[in-house]
């Protein structure tokens, strides 16, 4: 009997001695602290690493978190100095820089943190009417945080930051608001619009007033350039006629080859031949003629006028529009 208790007795051993060892060696993650009380009393605190601790007399504490912390809390009501009740949601972050205080001085620091957190935004936001309440968030988050940070002291807190992710006036307030706002926006557009129209009527103005200028500059030059080449035109006729020497014969041919032309003008009414031509046409007959005798008019004698039915004698060259 004593024989098989052997093995028995053996395991119990083993068995006791890593329970032992797994009570007396203690490790502690990073960014964490742990609190050892032995027999019921403080006794130090765990810092990351190994660490040793009687079992059965020591005894380690949940261990706490020494990163920052974010905690956001529920909105909350608050009412402003000119008795409107806001919600206001906020964020705090905070971090634990002392362990023991943050064990042995509060219960439960995050419930104290919010609790804190409510009453100091009533007491500030009592003091705020509506109006600034909506526009002054970053001064009463410097409220909050210096408040919050001189009274979670004591508790080995500190906050880091505090943030009011929302403030909400009543629905009454927030309908009023809209309807100002949408005002102020139709405002806003109809001014937009009116500069908007004022300036296309001046762009319009200003391109008819240049296209005005434009067009007669283009005028000016087109009459300048024709008047150029007329003048150039005529000299160059005049030039070639003197240059060849033309006698009245051949004046009086160039004549008689245009006469077509201007026959057959629709402004073209009456139209003169001069008693010079007249003289130059016979000259020309007797040159081309063969054996006749050439006809020398009377330079006195007035110079007939060949003439449409019904138009009145003309005393020179005349075209009417």
């Amino acid at each position: 009997m004593f024989a098989n208790a052997g093995p028995i007795v053996g395991g119990l051993i083993a068995l006791f001695v890593i329970i032992v060892l797994v009570k007396t060696i203690k490790i502690v993650p990073q960014a964490r602290a742990g609190i050892v009380e032995r027999l019921g009393r403080y006794n130090r605190t765990l810092t990351p690493g190994l660490s040793i601790v009687i079992p059965f007399v020591d005894r380690l504490k949940p261990l706490l978190d020494l990163r920052e912390q974010v905690v956001s809390f529920p909105p909350q009501p608050v009412i402003t100095q000119d008795n409107l009740v806001v919600q206001i949601d906020s964020v705090i972050y905070f971090s634990v820089n002392d362990p023991k205080a943050a064990t042995y001085e509060i219960n439960n620091y995050i419930h104290g943190v919010e609790q804190l957190t409510v009453t100091t935004l009533r007491n500030v936001v009592g003091g705020m009417d509506l109006e600034r309440t909506l526009t002054s968030r970053e001064e009463i988050n410097m409220a909050l945080r210096g408040v919050l940070d001189e009274a979670t002291g004591k508790w080995g807190i500190r906050v880091n930051r505090v943030e009011l992710k929302s403030v909400d006036p009543p629905p009454s307030v927030q309908e009023s608001m809209e309807k100002q706002m949408k005002a102020e926006r139709e405002k806003r557009a109809s001014i937009l619009n009116a500069e908007g129209a004022k300036q296309s009527a001046i762009l319009t103005a200003q391109g008819r007033r240049e296209s005005a200028i434009l067009t007669a500059e283009g005028d000016a030059q087109a009459r300048i350039l024709s008047a150029d080449a007329e003048s150039e035109s005529i000299k160059r006729v005049f030039n070639a006629i003197h240059d060849a020497d033309a006698n009245d014969q051949v004046l009086a041919y160039q004549y008689l080859q245009a006469l077509p032309s201007l026959a057959n003008g629709t402004a073209n009414k009456v139209w003169v031949i001069p008693a010079e031509l007249s003289t130059a046409m016979s000259s020309l007959g007797a040159a081309f003629g063969s054996g006749t005798t050439p006809v020398t008019p009377t330079p006195a004698a007035p110079t007939p006028a060949v003439q449409s039915p019904g138009e009145i004698p003309s005393a020179q060259i005349t075209s009417e529009q």
